[in-house]
């Protein structure tokens, strides 16, 4: 029997009482090879998985070009979002060719940590419609998940790892791949957290979910049941290079806002009677001053506020903004009631003051962007009752006076004329009113 003592393989590191050594037919290994050797194989596996997105990563221009065609205005967001993901990619690309490993010697490598992202602003003017457009260009999995939903875990509703499993799913069951995916979290403004004179009763919506989110955000080992037979083992997710994404309209933060930018204003809340030059660039620019005490006092906690460094501001939209956004996107609403209007074989119309009424209504109902659709509904529901069954409408006109209740849709007809063989032909067309 030899009384050599036995030492690892690949780092020469002795056995102990303490560091026992696997041993093998011609070796030994110890625990921390171990865990080197996993986190080098695991990097193989992501680095297949990467192949395809890593090939032609969008650029931020790229990413905002896109971004254009489905979002009007919102450019510091755009801008914001399009740098985020393409950051994401550029670790993604850094950590396939150099691994983040715990027993690296090498002080010249720098390794990159992520940002996360909070987006506030009045409700319709976006935000969800950036995260799912984002969603379209990325070569990740993208996950987007409501926050009311959620609660602690030991509650009814879903706890926070239902989120990371959704990303699982998103990424066909591919660990390493859903690893490095982006999740966008929306209405996190519902979280905040009850007043002072709750009494102590648990938040367990509000203030317990953001505790829960807490190490999910800054980096923590998920188990995420597996799916299928019972004895499957879970699958133990990394969550430390998933990029988080949060939203939220945060409606009363503009009182918080006025109350710390106009501090030499006469009075208090109702009492105050400052008012500013410019009251629409003024609530234009509001969001954009946010700072994170002010969303403490919303109702964040200061540990979830510091986990996403990067705040972006959603403006209100103008007039101007909402005639865009009727007209100008891809899936622009007006290009969707003519694509409807279409397959009934007739034309829809808006005329430009039309367009810009359309938009004043949508202002006066407070819901932005959103609102629009509501508007659009109400003003063709009751042509859209009757025109399947109309024969030979060629246009329907929509004018100023009709959005403003003082008119008819103006419908223009086929005039159907013998011609000498027998058959019809269109000549001209009639006008009459829905």
């Amino acid at each position: 029997m030899s009384d050599k003592t036995a030492a690892c393989s690949f780092c020469g590191q002795e056995q102990t009482a303490h560091i026992p050594l696997i041993a093998g037919m011609n070796g030994h290994i110890c625990e921390a090879c171990v865990r080197l050797a996993h986190q080098v194989i695991s990097t193989w596996s992501r680095k297949r998985s990467m192949s395809e997105p890593l090939k032609t990563p969008p650029k931020p221009l790229q990413i905002k070009a896109i971004l254009d065609g489905y979002v009007i205005g919102q450019d510091t967001a755009k801008e914001t979002l399009a740098v985020a993901v393409y950051n994401h990619f550029k670790r993604l690309n850094l950590e396939t060719d150099k691994p983040r490993i715990c027993t690296r010697t090498d002080k010249s490598v720098v390794e990159l940590d992520k940002s996360n992202i909070l987006l506030l602003g009045p409700s319709g003017t976006g935000k969800t419609l950036l995260a799912s457009t984002l969603a379209r260009i990325v070569g990740v999995p993208f996950v987007i998940a409501d926050a009311t939903t959620l609660t602690q875990a030991g509650y009814v509703g879903e706890d926070v790892e239902s989120i990371i499993a959704r990303l699982l799913d998103s990424a066909d069951g591919n660990k390493e791949l859903a690893e490095w995916g982006i999740v966008y979290i929306d209405e996190i403004d519902k979280l905040a957290r009850s007043g002072e004179n709750s009494h102590g009763t648990r938040d367990v919506g509000g203030e317990g979910v953001q505790q829960a989110l807490l190490k999910l955000v800054e980096g923590t080992t998920v188990k995420v049941p597996a799916k299928g037979r019972k004895d499957q083992a879970p699958v133990m997710l990394d969550t430390r290079n998933i990029l988080f994404i949060v939203g939220g309209a945060f409606s009363g933060l503009e009182k918080l806002l006025e109350k710390r930018l106009k501090p030499g204003a006469k009075g208090i809340g109702f009492h105050s009677t400052h008012t500013p030059d410019d009251p629409k660039a003024d609530k234009l620019r509001l969001f954009s001053e946010v700072q994170p005490e002010d969303l403490r006092h919303f109702g964040l906690i200061p540990e979830f506020i510091g986990r996403f460094p990067v705040i972006t501001a959603l403006h209100e939209l103008d007039e101007d903004a909402l005639v865009r956004i009727l007209t100008e996107p891809q899936n622009a609403l007006t290009k969707q009631y003519q694509q409807l209007f279409a397959l009934d074989n007739a034309e829809l119309e808006f005329t430009n003051d039309a367009l810009r009424a359309i938009a004043q209504k949508a202002i006066a109902h407070g819901t932005g962007a959103r609102g629009l659709r509501g508007v659009l509904e109400t003003l063709l529901r009751k042509l859209m009752f009757t025109l399947p069954s109309e024969e030979n409408v060629a246009r329907c006109v929509v004018t100023e006076d009709v959005v403003n209740n003082e008119a008819d849709i103006v419908l223009e007809y086929h005039e159907l004329e013998a011609t000498p063989s027998g058959g019809t032909q269109n000549l001209a067309s009639l006008q009459s009113t829905a």
